[in-house]
């Protein structure tokens, strides 16, 4: 057989024009897989849709069984049309029925057929679906056969995001319209509706193939050009004040932006027939799908160095893209692949809820959404893909839910539980101002975790009695360089003024593990979260210890403030902090400062070592604080980060909060006040516990005061206290469905 050389100029411009045909989305494919056969001298041409997430359809054909359309479906992996879409990889096999993962479909007749080559079709690195090609005889396509087909996948791509194959069936569904559920996970409760914001908004491409290739060639240069200029600019302003190694990292950023091997790859695509953008995009759906196999961390990060440039590179061209200058819709949600601290406080509080396909429950993002009590879901895989800026969406932070235009009926229950959200609020603000006082009379401190001067207002309304921890490491992650002295004692005192006098506790820098601050140079560690973090590096770098606490006291101005040392692992660490502190205390003294009137210093008691420390800690140490996230972590051996883990384990497990109860016998035996801070503190059932074994002080985010100070003062402890040995007792693993059972059965009607 005469195999046709491929012109995929002349195949393009035909494709193109099927886009204005009469008919719907199906005769278009159909035209379609008639052409590129045609094109290719090819018996058989075939593309596969997406039906779902995991699941490709065969929508059209020629050369196979008309009947097996809409019949014939595939799993990603499954088969060699599959592989091509797990993979994001073109499979180019002389004999199909010899290579890996090889599925015969007999529904389709394809038996006939030896050779086979499959392209993703994909866009930004998602995949579509597939094109194939198949002949009777046994032959190896060549790179330019694939890499023109890969060409032709390309513009298919952009017609479907385009609308051009919309038809009857699951996968030739209109892009952008039917409801969808994302499952992903909590990382903030609550519940809020509004409209999409993208963080990186859709870039729309109405002619994907080029015309011109000359013209479309010198647009590309002109872009190109603009934005070695900007990479230019960028390097010049880090010059000034950035590191050796970050000046590094941004001379092979600028490398990138001059690779003639990138540019000649665009120019390639172009010369196929592609439009600058749609080239572009095919080169960075490639980098992203490089992205995905490699599994150094080095190498991974310097090719998104190119993905990033690649959308920098479409702002460019198509003018598109958004500013953080413009304004937001009403109730606007934000969705994201993944955001940075730094961005997330640009847009402010007026977000309703985030939703992002990446991020963590102890990321940086993740705690400012929890200081601003917004409903925030982490992991939902590909909502950046599927969603379109003002799409209604509904943000359930409780389960870890989103629905991006949801329908009718689960509109309606979502209001319904806003509703009664929005109801126990005025319950609560009816006991702002009242005290945490038990049935039995037990008074129970609660206070709320803050980190940045916009959550104090929170803490009048909230009905917090004060400030149990200002985490002080969310200023030094949003700079590129270490903050100054004089800017820390201003910010601190503007804390100091908002709390009205109500105490706060300050606790010194707490980086490393997952919050990477850019000045300090990372360290690569097998398990960061096990690793140089937190007091080990203050203790380390002494001297931005130094400047951290001379701020602080600073900042006092005579007042009294309480200063607490986190990740404390062992006594040593402990007087080795404070004896720091004292020296800072006599330096201000003899340089004239006004120091505060009283000082407590105290430790977050995170690891399960400390509980067991000598007795000179616990007489030394003015108040313990029990850092509940680490802790736990550290006490089940189960990564917080790790959905597949961390679940497994419940606060309220038998062996757990006995050990939370021994924690509270030593401190209660040297007098020394203990607390317990972190996310299980702000909920109603685990709050309830920790009050009723000694625990008389918890700090929280001030949305979980009004519900925990509730349940409070609706419980008489020590029968809670009773209740709880007799769980205990049982054999059950935990205690919450026993004390949940308690609490309806004894309280909840009363």
């Amino acid at each position: 057989m005469v195999h046709s050389r491929l012109d995929s100029r002349q195949l393009l411009t035909k494709l193109r024009d099927t886009l204005a045909e009469d008919g719907d989305g199906q005769q278009r494919l159909d035209h379609i897989t008639q052409l590129v056969a045609q094109g290719v001298g090819t018996e058989v041409c075939s593309v596969y849709l997406r039906r779902d997430r995991q699941t490709l359809e065969l929508c059209a054909t020629e050369g196979l069984k008309q009947e097996s359309v809409h019949v014939t479906r595939l799993r990603y992996g499954e088969g060699l049309v599959g592989r091509v879409a797990k993979e994001a990889q073109p499979i180019n096999a002389q004999n199909a029925t010899v290579e890996r993962g090889f599925r015969y479909m007999p529904e389709t007749g394809e038996e006939l057929y030896t050779s086979f080559l499959g392209v993703p079709v994909q866009r930004l690195g998602e995949v579509l679906g597939v094109l194939v090609i198949q002949s009777r005889d046994q032959r190896s396509y060549t790179e330019d056969e694939v890499y023109a087909l890969e060409v032709v996948a390309m513009v298919l791509a952009e017609m479907k995001e385009l609308g051009a194959f919309v038809a009857e069936g699951e996968a030739m569904t209109p892009p952008h319209q039917r409801p969808i559920m994302f499952t992903g996970a909590s990382a903030q409760e609550g519940a809020a509706r509004g409209a999409v914001v993208l963080h990186d908004p859709k870039i729309v491409i109405t002619n994907p193939v080029a015309d011109d290739p000359e013209a479309e060639k010198e647009r590309l240069n002109e872009a190109m050009d603009s934005l070695r200029i900007s990479v230019n600019d960028l390097l010049k302003t880090s010059r000034s004040d950035t590191d050796v190694e970050q000046l590094e990292v941004m001379e092979t950023y600028r490398m990138f932006a001059n690779s003639k091997g990138w540019r000649a790859r665009l120019e390639a695509s172009i010369d196929r027939g592609l439009a600058a953008e749609v080239a572009v995009e095919k080169e960075q759906s490639a980098t992203r799908a490089r992205m995905a196999r490699v599994p150094d961390p080095y190498l991974r990060e310097r090719l998104h160095d190119l993905d990033d440039l690649s959308n920098r590179l479409l702002r460019i061209l198509t003018g598109q893209g958004r500013s953080m200058g413009d304004e937001l819709p009403d109730r606007p949600v934000l969705v994201a692949r993944n955001i940075g601290p730094a961005e997330l406080l640009e847009y402010g509080k007026k977000l309703r809820g985030i939703v992002l396909e990446q991020g963590s429950v102890g990321s940086h993002a993740a705690i400012i959404a929890r200081a601003w009590a917004i409903p925030m879901v982490i992991h939902a895989e590909d909502i950046t893909r599927e969603a379109l800026n003002g799409d209604p969406i509904l943000v359930d932070g409780d389960q870890g839910i989103a629905h991006l235009r949801p329908d009718d009926n689960v509109a309606t229950a979502f209001n319904d539980k806003i509703a009664m959200a929005n109801q126990a609020l005025e319950r609560f603000s009816e006991i702002r101002d009242k005290p945490a006082v038990s049935k039995d009379g037990t008074r129970i401190n609660l206070l709320m975790n803050a980190g940045l001067l916009a959550d104090l207002p929170s803490l009048e309304g909230s009905g917090a009695e004060g400030v149990g921890l200002f985490r002080t490491e969310l200023q030094f992650l949003v700079r590129n360089e270490m903050p100054k002295r004089t800017d820390l004692a201003q910010q601190y005192g503007r804390v100091f003024e908002a709390a009205k006098g109500k105490p706060i506790t300050f606790r010194t820098l707490d980086i490393g593990s997952d919050k990477v601050v850019p000045f300090l140079k990372p360290e690569d560690e097998p398990n960061p979260a096990l690793g140089w973090r937190a007091i080990r590096i203050s203790l380390d770098k002494p001297g931005i210890m130094r400047m951290q606490l001379e701020a602080i006291l600073r900042a006092a101005k005579g007042r009294p403030v309480n200063i607490m040392f986190p990740f404390v692992a062992q006594f040593d660490e402990f007087k080795d902090a404070k004896a720091i502190l004292e020296k800072t205390v006599e330096n201000e003294l003899r340089l004239g400062h006004v120091i505060p009137s009283d000082i407590k210093v105290g430790a977050m008691l995170e690891t399960p070592s400390l509980a067991f420390a000598p007795n000179q800690f616990f007489e030394m140490a003015d108040f313990i604080s029990i850092g509940g996230n680490d802790l736990k972590q550290f006490f089940f051996a189960a990564d917080r980060e790790n959905e597949r883990v961390r679940r497994r384990y419940d606060t309220l497990n038998v062996s757990f909060l006995t050990f939370l109860e021994q924690i509270c016998e030593r401190c209660f035996e040297f007098d020394t006040p203990v607390s317990f801070c972190g996310e299980d503190a702000g909920r109603p059932l685990e709050a309830m516990c920790f009050a009723a074994i000694g625990l008389r002080t918890l700090s929280m985010r001030p949305a979980s005061i009004g519900p925990v100070k509730d349940r409070l003062r609706s419980v008489n402890l020590a029968e809670a206290k009773e209740a709880i040995k007799e769980a205990c007792l049982s054999g059950d693993q935990s205690v919450r469905d026993r004390m949940r059972k308690w609490y309806a059965d004894h309280v909840a009607d009363d």
